[in-house]
């Protein structure tokens, strides 16, 4: 198969790249669509050093799957870790957290820059027939962003900022300003569209230095860059709630003594529940097809990637 694959040095397209062959409990699954985000992009810069077939957003068709036979031929995306099962932590559900698990594209496991990807099935969500592809391809990325409000409970009358208007903070916005919060994204370039689509649904838009300091009650800091930390600390109040969204490539500085004298509550979020995201997007509540840059085929991958590394750069998909 065609897949496109990071050696630890550059990215390369491999035209004859090994069939996955299914273990027990596993599907095989044609990738339909699959989205760039920034972890991929980090990888590249020397995240997690991966190596093997990058991509973990997608949604595909279930060509085989043993155990779950009602899913062939359907629509799936697919829950990227994968834990060993046996372990104290899978056994108490928390298998994301799983020391020996395998995340897809990501750590120890071929990604979906692929035409195939062998996948568990337990890890499979079908996606409904009103969710077209284009808006299913995000159903991983829509599910971390609904993680926070399994988190935090967000109030209508709560002051919430979201530092961060690219991929990961158009659809962390959409997903509080279902709460009726006041909510404010802010960025740096007043000018990009990224601001002016979420403004198209009724989100206040704004430049970092626009809000005042200790304005917001919860920060959310989808950056993945050293500054958004000290915009989202700058920005909070005392006893406020500071949610990090985006992994980091490299060691911020970071003022812990402003953590403790401010009384800051400091959340990692990460991945989230993939069903409430479809639901959603099939309801038509959110609707992420707007944030899509642009559409490349597989075989344009080296060109997909240096679209994705655009300054203000949305998301960037590959259709094998």
């Amino acid at each position: 198969m065609l897949a496109l694959t990071w050696n630890g040095q550059e990215l390369a397209l491999d035209p004859s790249y090994p069939d996955p062959q299914p273990g027990p409990g596993e599907a095989l699954v044609q990738v339909l669509l699959a989205g760039i985000c920034g972890t991929d992009r980090a990888i590249t810069g020397g995240y997690a050093q991966f190596q093997g077939v990058l991509g973990h957003e997608f949604v595909g068709r279930v060509l085989a799957c043993i155990d779950r036979p009602e899913l062939v031929g359907r629509r799936a995306a697919g829950e990227i870790n994968i834990g060993c099962g046996r372990c104290v932590r899978c056994q108490a559900g928390m298998r994301n957290h799983c020391q020996q698990r395998t995340v897809i594209g990501i750590r120890s496991r071929d990604g979906v820059f692929a035409n195939y990807v062998a996948i568990p099935a337990e890890n499979l969500v079908p996606v409904p027939n009103g969710v077209p592809d284009e808006a299913a391809v995000f159903t991983e990325p829509l599910a971390a962003a609904l993680e926070i409000l399994e988190q935090v409970l967000v109030h209508p009358s709560d002051r919430v900022v979201v530092i961060g208007d690219g991929k990961l903070g158009q659809l962390v916005a959409r997903v509080l300003h279902l709460t009726g919060c006041q909510l404010v994204v802010v960025g740096r370039h007043r000018e990009r569209r990224s601001l002016a689509l979420l403004r198209d649904v009724g989100i206040r838009t704004g430049l970092v230095d626009d809000l005042p300091d200790g304005w917001a009650d919860l920060a959310v800091d989808c950056t993945g860059q050293p500054s958004g930390w000290a915009d989202s600390l700058r920005l909070l109040r005392p006893l406020g709630t500071l949610v990090m969204k985006s992994t980091y490539h490299g060691e911020p500085n970071i003022d812990l003594s402003r953590l403790v004298v401010d009384e800051i509550t400091l959340l990692g979020s990460r991945c989230g529940p993939f069903e409430p995201a479809l639901r959603l997007m099939e309801s038509g509540r959110i609707d992420p097809r707007p944030i899509v840059d642009a559409v490349y085929p597989l075989a344009d991958g080296f060109e997909a990637f240096q679209h994705a590394q655009r300054a203000g750069a949305l998301k960037v998909l590959l259709r094998p």
